[in-house]
């Protein structure tokens, strides 16, 4: 009886909680167009910290429902498209995400930042005061990537290109990594970055709150390495680098998650024989000094299939699970899935497959939320507002016409704000340990 009056007042309890979490959230979303700057007050609004194998935010446990849109800086850059970062935030934080990823970074291309080594756009560098500065009025945190694997908006490649217009003889995009000039051209703008002032809120960046994470590069690859030694040098270096110009912020990697050489027994869990080739290694990698927590992204389309199956779910679920285990028995540290998606260009895509990953994702998330491990949340690849679909590389979420998906959204969203709640409430770190059940009910993953 004393077992059954106990689950009811917890359960009571937490009926209270789900209530008051949905009025807040509505009470956000009536407010959204009224957000300004002065409503996030300096007591409220620090620095996301790390705890062990939890971020934390003013002493409580932060899980992460996030999103990506990379291209946030090219269009507030000009002013008859600035009004799509604004509508990226309002989307985005109505459905209750409280973190984004996107580029702060654009090298030598279509309204570049850095149009040479060390020599930028004043305007482009504007543009990007103002995604943080809207991202600030929203309650969104943001991870901020400084350079790309990938050709687009520049990448290793404009970094080669450059050393060469400046008399050095590099014959491979992988000399980014080795060639000390172009080292000192990357650190030369992780210093500018890391520097800049905020011309909107009048906050350096190094010291701005709204900055969840410094990404060393998105997606880093060096296929002329197999071995892994050149791509872990160049990771020493800059991890210490960034460490040394800022101390508060939390840093990662950027990777994909492949496995490499010093982990053969997972390699069984890559997607494919090649992704052991590309020169990344998930667990040597992120054991370097300076990184706070590791970077995994989400694709079987790109990796396994173009064609849409089941396999691509299966996939999914023990990708995530072998990664989660990573951190938690090898690395110490929060794992972030921050990017994941499926393609309309996909042959056989469709909406309800979409929201099924969706599902999947969230799913195994929240499987270690629960238990209190080392998943610590995870950002679509990618939201958008309408109007924008000229920049759709085929896995756009459209918020206000994706139904289902934004409501799939939306109570991930709610669970994690109301877990963050309990556990803070209750016990803290040891949430596991006390009314599991009640908690279990509360979270059911088949709620929709």
């Amino acid at each position: 009886m004393k077992d059954q009056l106990g689950f009811r007042i917890v359960l009571c309890s937490a009926v209270f909680i789900i209530l008051t979490q949905n009025r807040a959230l509505a009470d956000l979303d009536s407010e959204s167009h009224e957000v300004n700057s002065e409503s996030v007050g300096e007591e409220q609004w620090e620095m996301v910290q790390r705890k062990g194998m939890q971020f934390t935010l003013n002493g409580q446990p932060f899980y992460v429902n996030g999103f990506n849109t990379y291209w946030m800086m090219t269009l507030a850059a000009d002013n008859s498209t600035r009004g799509k970062v604004t509508e990226v935030f309002q989307q985005a934080s109505a459905v209750g995400m409280t973190v984004g990823r996107t580029w702060a970074f654009n090298d030598g291309q279509w309204r570049a930042l850095q149009k040479s080594p060390s020599v930028y756009d004043e305007e482009v560098f504007k543009a990007l005061d103002f995604v943080l500065s809207e991202a600030r009025k929203y309650k969104i945190r943001l991870i901020l990537s400084l350079v790309n694997n990938w050709d687009a908006y520049g990448g290793k490649a404009q970094y080669v290109k450059w050393g060469n217009a400046s008399g050095l003889n590099l014959t491979s995009d992988d000399d980014f990594f080795t060639n000390p000039t172009l080292r000192n051209f990357y650190q030369s703008h992780v210093r500018t970055v890391l520097n800049r002032v905020n011309t909107f809120t009048n906050i350096t960046y190094k010291n701005d709150p709204t900055i969840f994470a410094w990404e060393l590069m998105n997606e880093p690859r060096c296929p002329s390495d197999p071995s892994g030694d050149k791509l872990q040098s160049w990771i020493q270096e800059m991890a210490v680098f960034v460490k040394s110009l800022d101390a508060k912020h939390l840093v990662e990697i950027g990777l994909e998650g492949f496995y490499g050489p010093s982990a053969p027994a997972r390699t069984r869990f890559n997607p494919n024989p090649y992704a052991a080739q590309v020169g990344t290694d998930f667990i040597r990698n992120n054991q370097v000094l300076g990184i706070d927590f590791a970077s995994v992204h989400v694709y079987p389309d790109s990796w396994i299939s173009p064609a849409v199956s089941n396999s691509f779910l299966e996939f999914t679920s023990s990708w995530m699970q072998a990664h989660v285990e990573d951190a938690e028995m090898y690395l110490g540290m929060p794992v972030l899935f921050t990017e994941f998606g499926v393609s309309a260009h996909d042959p056989g895509f469709n909406t309800s497959f979409r929201d099924m990953m969706l599902n999947t994702v969230y799913k195994m998330t929240l499987n270690s939320t629960r238990k209190g491990g080392a998943g610590a949340g995870s950002l679509v690849w990618q939201v958008f507002p309408q109007g924008a679909e000229f920049m759709d590389d085929g896995y756009a979420v459209y918020l206000t016409r994706a139904h289902t998906a934004s409501k799939i959204i939306s109570l991930q969203s709610k669970r994690l704000a109301i877990f963050n709640s309990l556990c803070s409430w209750r016990c803290r770190w040891g949430c596991k340990k006390k009314n599991q059940t009640a908690l279990d009910a509360l979270l059911s993953h088949d709620e929709l």
